[in-house]
């Protein structure tokens, strides 16, 4: 299954309850994350790594990636060492707080690929910055030359961490969020994907969630709950009108770039580079978005 994207919505579900990960899979989540941290009783951990692998050779609507434990938990090793396994299309890695970490991580993934006989850097791999250490490294880990292409936040232990009450306005996560973003953009790397909605049921204020961290830079949204897929989604796919508009941008700038102009008006809307390549990324969005739906 093809990593291009899009990477709006990414649904967790956890990796021990067969008929949960079964609906998770069968949604229109573009990733769905079968989990072995958090959702996962400590018991349990070492039986579910055989569970997800599993689950991810059936078919499915998504692309399909497992959440390890930490770093530096009893279990992280272990759980790499069971799901590098075809089927399975990227690992999520909890906690990441130092360059040194995910450059461990990346290189052991490595690997176990070869002894797979899978393609090296073949797994994608996706970090969560959810602690104060991690925001304050996250430019060196966006920077640590691993094969990660995109970073992505978890205000929960954020805020557990840093002593915050996560509030429904969420302007105590602006700081984190902003970080991350110039991060990723810094390192050359795809935009970051945002931390849940944790108010399940509360669709609006899902909504409002969404749309300002896409307006902070972010491409997507991790979910806990089937309902808020739909939303996310929704945030994040171009409407009609901005694709139709881009298509106009695009077209007249090539007309006027032809004639030797770099600078032009569009609907009364002043144009020049910068908004020839947003133009440009909302088209390649909403074609990646049409090439999932086909």
């Amino acid at each position: 299954m093809s990593t291009n994207g899009p990477f709006r919505s990414w649904l967790f579900a956890p990796g021990n309850h067969e008929r949960r990960v079964e609906k998770a899979l069968g949604l229109e989540a573009d990733a769905v994350i079968l989990d072995l941290e958090d959702a996962v009783a400590i018991a349990e951990k070492p039986t579910t790594r055989a569970l997800v692998v599993e689950a991810l050779q059936r078919p499915r609507s998504g692309l399909g990636y497992i959440r390890v434990n930490a770093y530096d938990t009893d279990f992280c090793y272990g759980d790499l060492c069971a799901v590098v396994q075809a089927g399975v299309d990227g690992i999520v890695v909890p906690k990441v707080e130092t360059a040194d970490q995910i450059t461990s991580i990346d290189w052991l993934v490595s690997q176990l690929e070869r002894d797979a006989d899978l393609p090296i850097g073949g797994l994608d791999i996706m970090p969560i910055i959810e602690t104060g250490l991690g925001v304050a490294n996250v430019r060196a880990i966006a920077e640590a030359g691993t094969r990660v292409r995109r970073l992505s936040f978890g205000g929960g232990d954020y805020s557990k961490d840093m002593a915050m009450n996560w509030t429904r306005g969420e302007a105590e996560m602006a700081h984190a969020r902003a970080e991350i973003a110039l991060a990723s953009r810094a390192a050359g790397l795809e935009a970051p994907v945002d931390t849940v909605w944790i108010h399940i049921g509360e669709v609006d204020a899902c909504r409002s969630s969404t749309e300002t961290v896409r307006d902070m830079g972010y491409q997507g949204k991790l979910c806990i709950h089937p309902e808020q897929v739909g939303i996310v989604n929704d945030v994040f796919t171009p409407t009609p009108q901005a694709v139709a508009f881009a298509e106009k941008v695009v077209a007249a700038f090539e007309e006027a770039e032809a004639s030797g102009l770099a600078s032009i008006q569009v609907d009364g809307y002043f144009v020049d580079y910068p908004i020839v390549d947003q133009a440009q990324r909302t088209l390649d969005l909403i074609r990646n978005i049409n090439a999932k739906r086909d």
